[in-house]
């Protein structure tokens, strides 16, 4: 039985100590409050990309429609 007591010097370092309440309460609270500017980062940041591949999608639609209407030109001088 003597032999475990050496053993047990260290348990003390082993121990975590958890803040009072109020302590623990405010970093509850910071954390919480930076989940939520992250989210709402993430959420601004997947609109503007939205917003630039709807810009880059017009952008191709209007260089096709323009490159169509070339195209018929083309197609009426040809004609005539």
């Amino acid at each position: 039985m003597g032999m475990c007591l050496p053993c047990l010097g260290g348990a003390a370092d082993d121990v975590v100590v958890t803040p009072d309440p109020e302590t623990r309460r405010r970093q509850l609270a910071e954390a919480a409050e930076k989940r939520q500017k992250e989210r709402f980062s993430s959420v601004l940041a997947a609109r503007r990309a939205a917003k630039a591949a709807r810009a880059h999608t017009e952008a191709l639609r209007t260089q096709k429609q323009l490159k169509r209407k070339r195209r018929n030109k083309r197609r009426w001088k040809n004609r005539q």
